[in-house]
């Protein structure tokens, strides 16, 4: 499993782009991904929204089981991804790339986000 050197990495398994213009797409790891199995239904925030770094905003449900979906940063919510709440295995076949999840309008530096690397060996445990 090859982790994108660009993102930065949550402890909850999701991945943030870098910001453009402010605006940051957020989505799950492919080892999250993994984890859950097959996803078969994705609650999102609504456009609008505003999420708190760390906090619950949405719902993955597979499966094996339901998991909370966790904003690795605070700001408003700017698009959602109708092509996963249509199709939710997207978030299992592309997490990287189609499967993202939501784009937020990142209020603040993001704080306590891995790196790649550091994701990599925290998730090797």
């Amino acid at each position: 499993m090859s982790n994108p050197q660009q993102l930065r990495y949550s402890k909850e398994h999701e991945w943030l782009s870098a910001a453009e213009d402010g605006v940051s797409t957020v989505g799950i790891t492919e080892h999250a991904a993994n984890a859950l199995g097959d996803v078969v239904f994705v609650q999102l925030p609504e456009v609008g929204d505003t999420v708190s770094a760390g906090e619950t905003c949405g719902e993955l449900e597979s499966t094996k089981s339901v998991s909370d979906l966790y904003s690795p940063v605070s700001g408003e919510v700017t698009e959602i991804n109708e092509d996963v709440v249509n199709d939710p295995s997207l978030v299992n076949s592309a997490p990287f790339e189609g499967g993202w999840l939501f784009k937020v309008r990142v209020a603040g530096e993001p704080a306590d986000l891995l790196s790649a690397d550091e994701y990599t060996a925290f998730v090797a445990g």
